[in-house]
């Protein structure tokens, strides 16, 4: 059988249909790669309501050292300060009291050294970059 007219070409220009069709099914497609490929991160887990005191889980890692070293060199100062006034059997328990909150502090102090570490090696690093 003779054809009298050619065949269409194949990307030829395509309707308005056709065109919010094809936005469609790439916006669908995008969702669902995001959705699966992305995944949003986790909330924050809700707090025990039956605590009364929390520590706010928006507080960076530098304060929170910070916070515990000046807590740890007061608890020293109080058990040295005990160890003064008692006598010798309960003495011995608060000078320990006090040293091993002396130990504790030189660790948090050693972990807020290597925070500040980190923290100029990724200043420098972007500053090369």
């Amino acid at each position: 059988m003779f054809k009298p007219t050619p065949n269409p070409p194949k990307d030829g220009p395509k309707s308005r249909v056709e065109k919010l069709e094809e936005k469609r099914l790439e916006d669908a497609t995008n969702r669902a790669l995001d959705y699966y490929l992305k995944p949003q991160p986790a909330p924050p887990p809700e707090p025990d309501k039956d605590q009364l005191f929390i520590v706010s889980p928006h507080i960076d890692t530098e304060t929170l050292l910070a916070n515990a070293s000046e807590d740890l060199l007061s608890i020293s100062t109080i058990a040295a300060d005990l160890a003064d006034d008692i006598d010798e059997s309960r003495r011995c328990v608060a000078l320990a009291i006090s040293r091993m909150a002396d130990g504790v502090q030189l660790l948090v102090e050693r972990a807020l050294d290597h925070l500040e570490t980190k923290e100029v090696a990724a200043t420098a690093a972007k500053g090369q970059a």
